[in-house]
Formats: C-alpha cells, sequence, structure tokens
C-alpha cells in the first residue's frame, strides 16, 4: 500500500465560527490552531496547506485563568538597543482584543511561511459577536467535541 500525500487540487476547506466567550485562551487557541493546521482531517499533510477557515467571535469575552490578566506581559522589539516593549495582556485586551487571540494561535503553530499564511488567510477573529462571512456559511464549533 503507497503512502497517501494529499495534493493541492484535492483540499476542500470548510468555515467555522467559534464563540470565544467565557472559553479560556490556551485551550481555544489550541483547538483553534489544530483546524488551521488541518490535523483533525484524515488527510493531514504537514508541507501543504489542507486545514479549514476559523472566524472566532467574541475575542473581547476570552477568559484568562489564574492571575494572568495582570502578571502576563507580550514583549516586542523595536530593533534598536535596548528598547524592549512589553504590554499587559489587560491594555491588549482592551485596546485590541483581537491581537490576543492571534497571538496565542501563532505560539501554537510551528514557525514557517506556511503556518504564517495560514494565519493571514484562514484565521479572521472580530472583538463582538458579528462577522462578516455568512456568505461562506460557517458551522459553530465547539470545543467540548471529542478529537
Amino acid at each position: 500500500m503507497k503512502t497517501f500525500s494529499l495534493r493541492k487540487e484535492d483540499v476542500t476547506r470548510r468555515w467555522f465560527v467559534v464563540d470565544a466567550a467565557g472559553q479560556p485562551l490556551g485551550r481555544l487557541a489550541s483547538r483553534v490552531a489544530q483546524i488551521l493546521r488541518g490535523k483533525h482531517k484524515p488527510t493531514f499533510t504537514p508541507h501543504l496547506n489542507g486545514g479549514d477557515c476559523v472566524v472566532v467571535v467574541n475575542a473581547a469575552r476570552v477568559k484568562l485563568t489564574g492571575r494572568k490578566l495582570e502578571q502576563k506581559r507580550y514583549f516586542r522589539h523595536t530593533g534598536y538597543m535596548g528598547h524592549e516593549r512589553f504590554a499587559p495582556v489587560k491594555n491588549v485586551l482592551e485596546k485590541r482584543p483581537e491581537r490576543v487571540i492571534e497571538k496565542a494561535v501563532w505560539g501554537m503553530l510551528p514557525k514557517t511561511t506556511l503556518s504564517r499564511q495560514k494565519v493571514k488567510q484562514m484565521l479572521k477573529v472580530y472583538a463582538g459577536p458579528e462577522h462578516p462571512h455568512a456568505a461562506q456559511q460557517p458551522e459553530p464549533l465547539s470545543l467540548a467535541e471529542a478529537r
């Protein structure tokens, strides 16, 4: 029996919508990363973009457990010596709540050009309950489903 390898022409994409309200950030991000990568499909191929598109709504109402709201900080560097910038997650949740979920999902994907492409094109995050992707007929995805 030959090893099956998915071809780009054979990829079928589905759309899922995930409600982030009250969901723990890490569990939400790991499930979304699995769907983006395509590991939930029996035709998973690591070198091919065979995952599905995910729309995350209610990003502003995601739950952070423990004291992460006060203690967790995001790091970035300006490019100049000694110019590190730290942003507390509380401030980021107030200004751009989409960024918190995007960074969490990105942290759970391999750091490759394929993963950057997946995050940019296939992950859509919205702070409120409304999204403009009704034409794609996204299916609701429960995080409690069996993997």
